[in-house]
């Protein structure tokens, strides 16, 4: 990295250092989860009002005029001028999971970093782009255009924020979201979450009857844990599982139940759903598991199809929709939830799925695929790809403000996730995540280094100023 030039914009970002990493910490306290409405300007829960609230009030703060949407969102603007730049963000988190060495609403610094779920996934960006906007009105820059800085409540779970936003306010054509990685994404690909529902057949006679399979509470998060209830000896059942766990390198344990019962239970490496080849997928590896002790009676077919659709790939080839495209790169497939009880089978697949490829054929040969198990395919949620041509002067600007910075090459990316980027027609991702740094969003031990903090500050206020100035 370049080391840091002595411009008034710097210095005034290097003096606002210690207050943002403060703001940060206070709003990683927050354990802003989407729940049910609580209320008035509550439509995501009241821990995510909480958190809008404390944004909104560090905001007024730091001398801005905020405003709150409804409890879907909060915005501010700097500048002049007929045009708007949009800079688009979020403050709801995933579950924290499990794996954590430390609390993880409780920031906390070690070796120069800041952990907690947030840090980096977006609260931790968020507060660099808040302290970026106040560093150029510090530095007394004059802006021609406006900045308008929109701080999203729902980003994790489905985009009512930005819905609603779109709908009462509206949003300028171009900006940028700083919740990928540097040095810049133009190319985002199509999410499609797909549920397959089904009624099991009653176990009658089997080895291990299956009564009951949990896994995952979000479709975009990588499971690190599952659990089965399964029927059978338990003596038998343990040295089996154990057996088939030595021989495939994971950790597996059973603990006989009360009922008479057993509770099996995979583990994984949680993360995002965008790169499941990175992680290691425990809804799947415990597919894999019950096939191989030949689990199940009447659940035995359907849960074999399913191990060998979803367990062992991440490219979607179990289900015949693997492929990738010139622009976007391959698609990913990761099974985010499943749920057994009752008879009643729910599996939720988050597919990020190449520019060029169809969201309704994939869906077609899912449906194919698992209708021998019974299983019907509802699509949940969907996105379509996002792509802006490198040659846009939105493209050519950041990069232009990322090499000045760092001294790094500039370089357009493709990526599987989905950003608020592509809620605007020319806007890309730009940040934070730097080249060395491992992905830690939807991850236990999330974190941000403070001087990449910083210099994430650093690097919006140029941008602020090149866009805009």
């Amino acid at each position: 990295m370049r080391k840091a030039p002595d411009t008034p914009l710097d210095r005034a970002v290097q003096a606002l250092g210690e207050d943002m990493t403060r703001t940060l910490q206070g709003w990683i306290r927050i354990p802003s989860l989407k729940t049910e409405p609580a209320g008035k300007d509550a439509p995501f829960g009241a821990d995510i009002r909480r958190m809008l609230e404390l944004a909104i009030a560090d905001c007024g703060r730091l001398g801005f005029a905020p405003r709150n949407i409804d409890g879907y969102a909060a915005d501010l603007e700097i500048g002049e001028g007929e045009e708007t730049i949009a800079i688009l963000g979020h403050l709801d988190v995933v579950p924290a999971g499990e794996g954590w060495a430390t609390p993880p609403f409780e920031p906390v610094i070690m070796d120069g970093r800041l952990y907690g779920r947030g840090a980096c996934d977006n609260k931790g960006p968020m507060v660099a782009a808040l302290y970026a906007m106040k560093a150029v009105q510090n530095a007394g820059i004059p802006l021609k255009k406006k900045v308008r800085l929109v701080l999203g409540c729902d980003e994790e779970s489905g985009w009512a924020d930005i819905a609603y936003y779109k709908a009462h306010v509206g949003l300028p054509e171009t900006g940028f979201s700083p919740d990928a990685c540097y040095p810049l994404i133009n190319t985002e690909k199509g999410t499609c979450h797909l549920t397959l529902r089904g009624a099991l057949p009653e176990e009658g006679e089997a080895p291990f009857p299956v009564y009951a399979l949990r896994s995952g509470e979000r479709a975009n998060v990588i499971p690190g844990v599952a659990e089965a209830e399964l029927g059978g000896d338990p003596a038998e059942l343990k040295a089996r599982a154990e057996d088939c766990a030595r021989r495939e390198g994971y950790p597996v344990s059973v603990e006989a139940l009360s009922s008479g019962r057993s509770r099996v239970t995979v583990r994984g490496i949680g993360g995002h759903a965008s790169m499941p080849e990175l992680g290691k997928n425990a809804a799947a590896r415990l597919l894999l598991l019950l096939r191989a002790l030949e689990a199940g009676g009447g659940s035995r077919a359907a849960l074999s199809l399913l191990a060998d659709a979803i367990g062992g790939d991440t490219d979607g080839s179990g289900f015949g929709i693997a492929g990738s495209d010139a622009i976007s790169g391959p698609l990913t497939i990761n099974l985010g939830i499943i749920d057994l009880r009752e008879r009643e089978l729910s599996l939720t697949l988050d597919i990020r799925y190449p520019v060029l490829f169809d969201a309704g054929q994939l869906e077609r040969f899912v449906r194919l695929r698992v209708a021998p198990a019974g299983l019907s395919v509802e699509r949940a949620y969907c996105q379509p790809p996002h792509h802006v041509p490198e040659s846009r002067p939105i493209v050519q600007t950041l990069l232009k403000v990322y090499h000045e910075i760092t001294g790094l090459p500039p370089s357009t990316l493709a990526i599987g996730g989905g950003t608020y980027a592509r809620a605007m027609p020319e806007a890309v991702a730009f940040g934070c995540m730097f080249p060395d740094e491992e992905d830690l969003a939807h991850q236990a031990g999330e974190h941000i280094r403070l001087d990449r903090l910083l210099l994430n500050a650093r690097i919006f206020a140029h941008a602020i100023v090149a866009l805009a100035g």
